[in-house]
C-alpha cells in the first residue's frame, strides 16, 4: 500500500491521529447534542402535562389551560434548541442578541396587545369574576358573558353588549355583586316632622318582615338614620340571599308607599320652603 496516500499531514497539515481526535470530538457532541435534543422535547411535554393539571385543579378557564400549555411547551423547545445548536458549536449570542431585540420591537409595537393577554390570563388565573357574575368595572355594570384572552364581554340589564380591554380591567377597581351568597338591601324612608316616629317604624317593620325571603337571622334593622332638611329618615338595612336582591328591593318600596297613603298621621314628604314674611314689611303695606 502507498503509505503517502494516508500521509494526511503531508496533504491536510494535520495528522491522522488529530483526524480522528477531531472526529471523536464532533461525534461525542452530535450525540450529546441529539440526548439534549431527546430530554428537552420529553421534558416539554412533561412541563406542559404538569402545567394543565395545575390549572385544572384550580377550575381554569379552558383557554387559559390550552394557552399555558403552548407557552410553557414552547419556551422549554426554544431553550432546547439554542441548548443543542451550543453543544455542536454553533455561535448563538448573536442570535440571541438578534431575537432579543426583535422581541423588545415587536413588544413596544404590541405593548397595549400583551397588557391585554397579560390581563385575561391574570383574570383567568385569580378569577375575580366569572362568566354569569354582575359586576361594576372601568364606570360599567352588567353581567360577564365571556372572558376571553384580550377582552371581556358584558351585556348590561337594557341588552347592551359591553366589551372591555383586560389589561385596563384587570388593574381597575372591580366590584362583584354574586361573589357572596347573601346581600344587604339598604332603604331610606322619610316622614314629616311632627308625625308618629314610632308608628312610621313600625309600618315599615312590619313591611319588610311579611316577605317571606326577607332573613330573621340577622334581624331588619329599622332605625332613626338622620334628620333631614324636610324629612325624619328611617334607615332600613336587610338581608337576603342574593338572587332575592331585586325581588325584595321593589316590594318593599311598594308596600311602603302604599301603606304611607293608606294610614293617617303617616305621609311621605317632599322637598318645601316655608316663607315667613315679616309683620313690619306687612303693616307698610
Amino acid at each position: 500500500m502507498n503509505t503517502d496516500i494516508l500521509d494526511t499531514e503531508k496533504y491536510f497539515g494535520v495528522s491522522q491521529g488529530e483526524i480522528f481526535s477531531k472526529l471523536i470530538e464532533v461525534g461525542g457532541n452530535l450525540l450529546i447534542a441529539v440526548i439534549i435534543f431527546f430530554i428537552g422535547m420529553r421534558l416539554a411535554k412533561f412541563f406542559s402535562k404538569m402545567v394543565v393539571k395545575i390549572l385544572e385543579k384550580r377550575d381554569s378557564d379552558k383557554g387559559l389551560i390550552t394557552f399555558m400549555k403552548g407557552l410553557v411547551s414552547g419556551l422549554v423547545k426554544v431553550l432546547t434548541i439554542i441548548t443543542v445548536f451550543s453543544q455542536v458549536g454553533i455561535e448563538m449570542t448573536s442570535f440571541i442578541a438578534i431575537l432579543g431585540a426583535a422581541g423588545l420591537a415587536i413588544g413596544m409595537a404590541f405593548s397595549g396587545t400583551l397588557g391585554n393577554l397579560a390581563g385575561g390570563v391574570m383574570l383567568l388565573i385569580f378569577k375575580p369574576f366569572k362568566v354569569g357574575d354582575f359586576i361594576t368595572t372601568q364606570g360599567e355594570s352588567g353581567t360577564v358573558k365571556e372572558i376571553q384572552i384580550f377582552h371581556t364581554v358584558m351585556t348590561t340589564p337594557d341588552n347592551k353588549t359591553i366589551i372591555i380591554p383586560n389589561g385596563p380591567l384587570y388593574n381597575s377597581n372591580i366590584t362583584n355583586f354574586s361573589m357572596q351568597p347573601t346581600r344587604r338591601v339598604d332603604f331610606t324612608f322619610g316622614f314629616g316632622y311632627g308625625e308618629d316616629f314610632k308608628l312610621a317604624r313600625d309600618t315599615v317593620l312590619e313591611i319588610v318582615n311579611s316577605h317571606d325571603k326577607v332573613f330573621k337571622d340577622p334581624e331588619p334593622f329599622v332605625k332613626l338614620g338622620s334628620l333631614g332638611d324636610s324629612s325624619v329618615n328611617l334607615a332600613v338595612k336587610i338581608w337576603c340571599n342574593k338572587e332575592d336582591y331585586w325581588d325584595i328591593h321593589y316590594y318593599v318600596n311598594e308596600k311602603v308607599y302604599e301603606k304611607y297613603g293608606e294610614i293617617d298621621g303617616l305621609s311621605i314628604p317632599f322637598p318645601q320652603m316655608d316663607v315667613h314674611v315679616d309683620g313690619a314689611i306687612k303693616s307698610q303695606n
